[in-house]
């Protein structure tokens, strides 16, 4: 014991192990609670001989590492040197870096990514099967990931990457789908089909019940479909002469004030849509150089939408998504060290965290 001199605490020695990362320990406990280990080694290719790895020691220091802020596979080895937590948790075998990158690069090759869906829809059953709720939310949206791959390709925001797409439940914050894209996919591309590969992973008794997008979402295929399977939707509007004609025909008496500008609803419809839908149109003043005051035009934001209530509380609503989706995109990027590529090989970026935002 070091004897007390001014500080009011007394400091003694162990032989204990102790660990740096004792926060992980709770991480490890609340998946070995939800049985994710098990349906890993179900779901996932199985080791080729008796002594090899099951994927749940492959994964496993994955999910660990991530969660305590490791960018890349070599901070691996910092769960691998935890002899205390390994011996809290079920690490008593590890697999080297080296031995886990080539892991993720085969199991891309035989099968792997199907089995991460069938594990991905078990985690959503057992998170959702219990809440009370029939109806939820569904908010997609993409995102970018920074790549310096020479099969990188250009994205519409100007960088080299890719532009998967991620769909999340408001209600939990579970993430439902992913669809890897590259980076000059359109944005508006193959959208339904994602949305109903989302609704494909709710469990029986559970239904999407209302859709929240922006403007890539804005395609007459989608909004027929919600009106077809009685989704009620708020996407955002592209401004298109169309969309322009129908705003120009507002009376000036149906324009009221909103926050800063002014609000009003109208009735649009699209060349391919069966039925006629809502467009909430906020205008604003939009000043475009800071040096000049009279140099200022109108800028506008269209919801379309078949929602009865008021278009304020459409507008509400429909802002919701920067928390349920966008936010939630942002912590899975930056929590997880993917808002650049992911720094294996030739490793595309892996899909969502096993229903985990």
């Amino acid at each position: 014991m070091i004897r007390q001199t001014v500080l009011p605490f007394k400091l003694e020695m162990t032989k204990d192990t102790i660990t740096p990362h004792a926060g992980l320990a709770l991480i490890g406990e609340f998946a070995i609670g939800l049985r994710l280990l098990k349906s890993v080694n179900s779901y996932l290719p199985k080791p080729q001989s008796g002594a090899g790895y099951r994927p749940s020691e492959y994964i496993f220091p994955l999910i660990l590492m991530l969660n305590g802020g490791g960018r890349s596979l070599e901070d691996t080895r910092q769960i691998r040197t935890d002899e205390a937590l390994r011996e809290v948790l079920p690490l008593k075998r590890m697999p080297s870096t080296d031995a886990i990158g080539d892991w993720l690069r085969r199991i891309g090759q035989n099968g792997g990514l199907i089995g991460l869906e069938k594990l991905n829809r078990e985690i959503i059953k057992r998170g959702i099967q219990y809440d009370g709720i029939t109806g939820y939310t569904l908010d997609i949206d993409a995102t970018g990931i920074v790549a310096e791959k020479e099969s990188a390709k250009m994205t519409y925001k100007g960088f080299r990457g890719y532009m998967p797409i991620v769909g999340h439940i408001e209600e939990n914050g579970l993430v439902l789908g992913d669809e890897f894209r590259e980076g000059n996919d359109a944005p508006a591309a193959r959208n339904l089909e994602f949305i109903q590969y989302c609704e494909k992973q709710m469990p029986k008794g559970k239904n999407i019940k209302s859709l929240r997008s922006d403007s890539a979402a804005y395609q007459a295929e989608i909004i027929n479909y919600c009106e077809l399977k009685g989704i009620k939707f708020a996407i955002g509007a592209d401004c298109d002469e169309a969309v322009l004609k129908t705003i120009r025909a507002i009376p000036d008496k149906d324009w009221s004030s909103y926050k800063s500008g002014y609000i009003a609803d109208t009735v649009h419809s699209m060349n391919k849509t069966k039925e006629a839908f809502r467009l909430i149109v906020i205008r604003r003043p939009y000043q475009k150089s800071i040096f000049s005051e009279h140099n200022t035009s109108v800028k506008y934001t269209v919801i379309a939408t078949n929602r009865g209530e008021s278009s304020e509380d459409v507008i509400t609503w429909y802002n919701k998504r920067g928390d349920h989706s966008e936010n939630r995109i942002k912590e899975l990027k930056i929590g997880f060290g993917m808002e650049k590529e992911c720094p294996v090989g030739n490793l595309r970026p892996m899909p969502s965290s096993f229903g985990l935002a």
